[in-house]
């Protein structure tokens, strides 16, 4: 009997080269669940942006994408002291929904970005997969500056006629334009998957503001609408929502009842109550680890997460002991639904986690940022059999580097 399934996109490997501080990096096999720790100015923030900009590129185009981030050159985005094209190259497997007993694909895109008289313009760009364990991998998709090929269908094969591909200009990814199309399943596949990526940029601010009412099925980067949600989940999802505020309330002291409530202006307003008082108050009387704490869950526990999910520094307002429970939803979100990358300066966060799951990076004596996994370092498995903490080696300045 074949059961029904669904697995998400998973990234197993990125290679970044001349981006701001990664002059190098390199992430292999990563898990569902990838944590960055480091100092500050380690280059955890840039590893971060690093996804937000190549998402960028796919959904906005890439002179928007560059523009967002300097004078619309590359002097703000390439690594110091260099010249030459920023490079990102992803292999992933395709997730699958639906009948499927066999493992999903392995893909690696390619894309090169450089300029000519201050105009970013793609230099290259291709994808290519290998179906089996055995064989070199064969290139469907090949362009540099706007011209290439690509070989359409869902199992692209070397006996299959290649189609001439002439792009509209040179700052157009071919992946945006050929992603569009349902001739090209493969490439379709990395468009959806990227352009999915969910980067969380929490900010209590915005999540205590008061929106028009209407459900909302996912959660915005900065939160704004998490009252939308939690209006979508009671209509749709009440008994996951009920297990959501359960959460909350065993993690929050005192904390009773969370209620969205209808105001006759048709906007919706989030209401707290706190025992031992008689009145709950409205959410921007909350504290930011609650409210946090709250989009958190509501993240975590979305019933169509995005392929990828990215938070940053989640320790940021929540009280230290809260952190290794979080850990361990991120964990358990990222075993089933979803893709984590969550850089943190917190050990408590650590905690709870796998010498596997955990990167350290630090800057090197040129400047630029090194990554290592903590399972790859001489020492951390002698020391957790000793019964140490992962934080506490990091803490401790046990680390190969990446210390604090």
């Amino acid at each position: 009997m074949i059961n029904s399934t669904r697995t998400p996109p998973r990234i197993e490997r990125i290679q970044i080269r001349n981006f701001r501080a990664l002059k190098d990096v390199e992430f292999k096999d990563m898990t569902p669940l990838s944590v960055l720790l480091g100092p500050n100015g380690s280059g955890k923030s840039t590893f971060f942006d690093a996804f937000a900009f190549l998402a960028s590129c796919f959904s906005d185009g890439l002179r928007r994408a560059v523009s967002g981030r300097g004078d619309g050159t590359l002097r703000d985005l390439r690594s110091r002291d260099s010249t030459g094209p920023i490079s990102f190259e992803l292999t992933y497997r395709e997730g699958y929904s639906g009948t499927n007993i066999n493992r999903p694909k392995l893909v690696t895109y390619h894309i090169e970005i450089n300029e000519e008289k201050g105009r970013p313009f793609v230099a290259k760009e291709w994808m290519r997969w290998k179906r089996g364990s055995y064989g070199a991998p064969f290139y469907f998709l090949q362009v540099e500056r706007g011209i290439g090929t690509v070989i359409t269908g869902d199992v692209p094969e070397t006996d299959d006629k290649r189609k001439e591909l002439r792009l509209s200009a040179s700052d157009v990814l071919a992946v945006s334009t050929l992603g569009q199309l349902a001739e090209n399943p493969r490439v379709k596949a990395l468009r959806d998957f990227v352009t999915g990526w969910h980067l969380s940029y929490l900010s209590a601010k915005d999540m205590r503001e008061i929106p028009t009412a209407g459900p909302q099925e996912h959660l915005a980067p900065n939160g704004e609408n998490l009252v939308n949600v939690i209006q979508y989940y009671q209509e749709n999802y009440a008994e996951r929502l009920a297990e959501i505020f359960e959460t909350l309330k065993n993690r929050i002291p005192h904390l009773q009842r969370v209620d969205p409530t209808m105001l006759p202006s048709g906007h919706l307003l989030l209401m707290l109550k706190d025992s031992p008082f008689s009145e709950p108050v409205q959410a921007r009387y909350a504290s930011d680890g609650t409210m946090k704490l709250l989009a958190y869950l509501i993240l975590l526990n979305d019933p169509n997460p995005a392929p990828l999910i990215g938070i940053e520094e989640p320790e940021n307002f929540l009280h230290p002991k809260l952190l290794r429970e979080l850990a361990e939803e991120c964990d358990q979100s990222a075993d089933k639904d979803t893709q984590l990358i969550v850089t943190t300066h917190s050990p408590f966060f650590i905690n709870g986690l796998a010498p596997k799951q955990v990167w350290a990076m630090s800057r090197d004596s040129n400047g630029y940022a090194k990554v290592k996994r903590l399972s790859e370092m001489s020492g951390v498995a002698e020391q957790l059999g000793a019964g140490a903490a992962l934080g506490d080696l990091w803490m401790e300045n046990y680390l190969e580097f990446g210390n604090p």
